[in-house]
């Protein structure tokens, strides 16, 4: 079964469905992008394991930076600070932090052949990247690129979240596609649609003398969206995940979700 939205799935955004939809989607992406290239081209899956500082709680209570007591020997006089012997010092209780919470971010490698040589990147922008720590971690690994004589492609189907930063704000749009050719720095394509439009169609850049190759992305959607059986998982009869739509676009979405969910 399809989605019954004509291109990005605004549900997908979920916290519920989105790690599951990364995966499965660059899967299909690279799929298409290995049929689109030529023989000496490889489309690779990469993989980023992103360690992030865990939030704990706040405790409910405050427990007191000095202890204030009587002194036994002396229990006639007023309250003074006690003074505990060797044996008797008080613990501070601190948490152990026994483990960081690890995010798997999947990419796409471009590699031409035989040497294997990185031609470009293909990112899926996730809630890890666009947010918190983990969007310098990925700012950081973005920079390292643009050092490099890499062509970069960054997928963003996610309304949510701090965007990429360029030197003018982007054009209007739900999401964006951003393809920053090797041989042209600091120039950034920019692709933005709306929530309304297909997927588009997509350049990806190879090395002189092979021309662009264009990519279907419409196409990789389908087939993720099929493989992954997402009508059995979705309610489609509640909202969106934020942030809301406009009340026109809220109303097409409503329209559109009649009788999606079984």
């Amino acid at each position: 079964m399809r989605s019954p939205f004509p291109g990005m799935d605004p549900y997908l955004e979920s916290p519920a469905h989105w790690s599951d939809f990364h995966s499965r989607f660059i899967g299909a992406l690279s799929e298409v992008i290995a049929t689109a290239v030529p023989d000496h081209y490889y489309a690779r899956i990469g993989e980023d394991v992103v360690m992030i500082q865990p939030e704990f709680p706040r405790r409910q209570g405050r427990e007191p930076d000095v202890l204030i007591g009587r002194d036994p020997t002396r229990a006639g006089d007023a309250a003074r600070v006690a003074i505990m012997s060797r044996d008797r010092i008080q613990p501070t209780r601190l948490a152990n932090i026994e483990f960081l919470d690890p995010h798997r971010e999947t990419f796409i490698e471009l590699l031409r052949l035989p040497e294997q040589e990185l031609v470009g990147v293909v990112e899926l922008l996730s809630p890890t990247n666009k947010s918190g720590d983990g969007r310098g971690f990925y700012l950081e690994k973005r920079q390292q690129y643009l050092r490099q004589s890499v062509h970069i492609i960054e997928l963003d189907l996610i309304r949510a979240g701090k965007r990429l930063q360029l030197d003018s704000p982007l054009p209007a749009g739900d999401y964006y596609a951003f393809v920053s050719r090797a041989d042209r720095r600091p120039i950034c394509d920019v692709y933005p649609w709306m929530v309304r439009d297909p997927l588009p169609l997509l350049p990806i850049p190879l090395l002189p003398p092979d021309p662009d190759i264009e990519i279907d992305l419409g196409e990789a959607f389908r087939m993720t969206y099929e493989r992954g059986h997402y009508e059995r998982l979705i309610r489609y009869k509640q909202p969106p995940p934020p942030p809301s739509f406009s009340q026109e676009d809220a109303a097409w979405i409503a329209q559109m979700t009649q009788g999606a969910e079984r």
